[in-house]
Order: structure tokens, then C-alpha cells, then sequence
């Protein structure tokens, strides 16, 4: 594997300084970062080791869906390293993955295409163009599968949580196919009530995944929104969260405003209007669109 040659590797990209840094209690581990700011976390060994917890949250609410091993269609609004499609790619063989990044200068250097391996991963197709181009031009009810996990020079992206675009999601996405977006905001939830609000207006079944101390406003962090057309498996994910080895809660739209209170949906009209904090350190999650 070209991944067993351990250097620290730095190169440009088009949102920063672009990081590959090895893992040194994992062989073949590497996190990529631009900037300082951890995007995602591969392991070329095991591309079912998940050590980011958002991934984690999302590789659940993935195995608990559907029935394990089924081979689906999917679509990825960030890439970077591209943690889940290859997460995707080992647990669900036969599977077809479309990724949207926006940084071609990330994915076509050495730092993931060559150094990651990116082109082994089997049925995975990396598209160099805006996420929400690429939704808006996939085909009505062409995958089973959407992730959004999307920042830009360390900053939120809120307008992929407005309903038009969720809208969009919802046209792709097939009868009782999962919707799931990793987001970072800050101890006051302002962006992420909205963000919920968004993804309950366009789905029936919504849930949110969090740490205890973020979904009680005592620290910024990461909050994962999971929607479908379908019942979501909300008591397996309970019983899972409590004991899992970073503890998270599970939470019903209603449950979260019993304990946060409500917010407006976002919309074109009615955008974010105080800008979320950037990312710093390790944000877990994905900068680009």
C-alpha cells in the first residue's frame, strides 16, 4: 500500500493548506486537515473503523435502516478523505457512490487520490462540482442514500439546511430512503434548531443525534439530523447511544424542543442571520461542497 510510507505530507489547496497526518497508534491510519482543522479520519486497512464520532453516529443510523450488507445508491455532499463511501463500499458491497466535492486540487493531488488510495474504492465515482448542483441535477428517486457533512474554509454552509435545497434531497432520495447531514454549531444551537426545523418541514420522520452537553447548550459542537419518508429506528439508536463509548443522545424534533426550545425553519428568504463560528481543532467534519 502506498498509505505504509508514514511522512507528515503538505500541499495547497483550494481552501487552505491541505495536511496528511499519520496515525501513531494506527498503521495505517491518516487524518486529513486543512488548515489545523480535522476533515476526516481514513484508515486504509480498516475502512470500517470509524474514529470521528459524527462518522460513527452515521455509519449507525446507515447499518440500522436497512438490512445489513444491502448494496445501495448513494450520494455524498462533501468528500475530503471520503470516510463513509468507503465505509459504505466495505460493509455494503456492489454499492454506487457518487461524492460531490468541491476541491479538486484535495482529491487530485497525492494527499487522498494517490497517498488515500481513493481509486480502490470499488463503485465510488468522485464528481468535482458544488453539492448542490449535483443534487439538483440527479435524477427524481435515484438513491437510497444522502450525506451532507459540509464546510468551507472552516465555516458552516447554511444554506445547504434551507428547505429549497432539502427539497431537492427529497425529490432524489427514494420511498423510505435516509437523509443524514453532520453539522457544527455553537453553544447556543442557533443554527441547528433551524437546520431541524428545515429537515421536519420537508420529512415525516425526523431524529437528531448529539453529545448530552452540546444538546444542552453547555458547549459547541457536532449534531447529526437523520430524516426519511419512513419510521427511522430511533429505539435501537437509543439503546445503542447509551452505552456507546462516546455517549450520545437520540432525540425526537419534539423531544429536542421540549429541552431547546423552537426555531424558524431556514429558507432563501429567510437565511441564518448571525454567522455560526468557524470550526477549530478538531471539528469533525468535512469542509467542502
Amino acid at each position: 500500500m502506498v498509505g505504509l510510507d508514514r511522512r507528515r505530507i503538505e500541499a495547497g489547496c483550494r481552501f487552505g493548506v491541505a495536511e496528511l497526518i499519520p496515525d501513531r497508534l494506527r498503521e495505517l491510519g491518516w487524518t486529513v486537515a486543512v488548515d489545523g482543522v480535522s476533515q476526516s479520519y481514513v484508515d486504509l486497512g480498516d475502512p470500517t473503523f470509524l474514529k470521528m464520532p459524527f462518522a460513527a453516529w452515521i455509519g449507525q443510523l446507515i447499518d440500522r435502516h436497512w438490512t445489513s450488507g444491502a448494496p445501495l445508491s448513494a450520494l455524498f455532499v462533501g468528500g475530503a478523505g471520503c470516510t463513509l463511501p468507503r465505509y459504505v463500499a466495505a460493509t455494503r458491497p456492489g454499492s454506487a457512490q457518487t461524492v460531490y466535492e468541491l476541491d479538486g486540487q484535495l482529491v487530485d493531488l497525492d494527499l487522498v487520490r494517490e497517498h488515500l488510495e481513493l481509486d480502490r474504492v470499488p463503485g465510488l465515482h468522485v464528481a468535482l462540482r458544488d453539492g448542490r448542483s449535483g443534487v439538483e441535477g440527479a435524477a427524481d428517486g435515484s438513491a437510497d442514500l444522502v450525506v451532507s457533512d459540509v464546510f468551507q474554509a472552516g465555516d458552516v454552509v447554511t444554506e445547504l439546511a434551507a428547505v429549497e435545497f432539502l427539497s431537492e434531497v427529497a425529490r432524489v432520495l427514494r420511498p423510505g430512503g435516509l437523509y443524514a447531514a453532520n453539522m457544527w454549531d455553537a453553544a447556543d444551537l442557533g443554527f441547528a434548531l433551524r437546520a431541524v426545523a428545515s429537515v421536519a418541514a420537508v420529512f415525516p420522520h425526523v431524529l437528531v443525534i448529539a453529545q448530552p452537553g452540546v444538546l444542552l447548550r453547555s458547549r459547541p459542537g457536532n449534531v447529526v439530523v437523520a430524516a426519511s419518508t419512513s419510521s427511522l429506528p430511533m429505539a435501537e439508536l437509543v439503546e445503542w447511544g447509551a452505552v456507546a463509548e462516546t455517549r450520545v443522545s437520540c432525540l425526537t424534533p419534539t423531544q429536542l424542543a421540549a429541552v431547546c426550545g423552537t426555531a424558524a425553519p431556514l429558507t432563501e428568504a429567510d437565511p441564518l442571520a448571525n454567522p455560526v463560528p468557524p470550526v477549530h481543532g478538531w471539528g469533525y467534519g468535512s469542509r467542502f461542497a
